[in-house]
């Protein structure tokens, strides 16, 4: 049997300069194991000078109100692993219903357990100061969920100041099943959402596909269309300071952000 010749290492003999990595900065998604969505919705929004870098917490279907509750016990474990050594500057939880059931406050803290210091934001958070921004106080709301989870997004909603018009659930209770939900389905559930005394349609939930079709629900609607992706997008560059535009996911890219009182 013949042997093969030794090959000795070599240095690659070139200059080069390194490209630049998310020139314009760095968010950090914090989504759920069973999340089918969230990262190419944000992917599609998110200016191509900005990176997304992603981990997930452990949760488990179907999504109830006691499985969001529990899920939030691996936020700290899951914020530790965004880049470490590198960091990010914005975390994001992408789970609007799990916001609802656990608290803004919350979760916020949970992530800055792992990721001490670092801005954070969450689909409730960004879609309270985006609906205030818009200066929309009467809110129809659409959700892909059950009952008593879509009631605890409502709850939140008006525990914030917020009047809610009309309230319209799917009925879904997998992360697979509300990705599945087609975005003209979603546009036709925004359309009979919306009464003549809301100031803007809310559409809620990370795992399903409505930034696609907030600009086509605005012309229809004549008002502004809020969605948790898009929101969230929005709020995160405001936090960062990104200041090119965004356009194609709504007007809400026209505005920015107002402070919570």
């Amino acid at each position: 049997m013949s042997v093969a010749p030794a090959v000795t290492p070599e240095p690659v003999d070139l200059s080069y300069l390194p490209d630049p990595i998310a020139p314009a900065g760095r968010i950090g998604l914090i989504t759920l194991a069973t999340d089918f969505n969230s990262e190419d919705d944000l992917r599609r929004i998110i200016p191509a000078d900005v990176g997304l870098f992603t981990t997930r917490i452990e949760n488990a279907n179907p999504v109830t109100v006691e499985n969001l509750r529990t899920m939030a016990d691996d936020l700290p474990r899951a914020a530790r692993t965004l880049l470490p050594g590198y960091g990010v500057d914005v975390a994001i939880f992408g789970c609007t219903s799990g916001t609802a059931v656990n608290g803004s406050d919350k979760i916020e803290q949970l992530i800055h357990q792992g990721m001490p210091g670092v801005a954070v934001t969450n689909p409730l958070l960004a879609s309270d100061i985006a609906l205030r921004t818009i200066g929309a106080q009467k809110i129809a709301v659409v959700t892909p969920y059950i009952a008593d989870v879509t009631q605890s997004v409502a709850d939140q909603l008006i525990a914030r100041g917020f009047t809610v018009t009309r309230l319209l659930g799917f009925g879904l209770d997998r992360d697979l099943d509300m990705t599945a939900l087609p975005p003209d389905a979603l546009l036709a559930a925004a359309l009979q959402a919306n009464s003549p005394d809301a100031d803007a349609v809310f559409i809620s939930c990370t795992a399903i596909r409505a930034a696609e079709i907030a600009e086509r629900a605005e012309k229809l609607l004549g008002k502004p269309v809020i969605t948790s992706n898009q929101a969230l997008i929005w709020h995160a560059l405001h936090l960062m300071k990104y200041d090119k535009p965004v356009t194609g996911f709504g007007t809400l890219f026209d505005h920015a952000p107002q402070t919570l009182s």
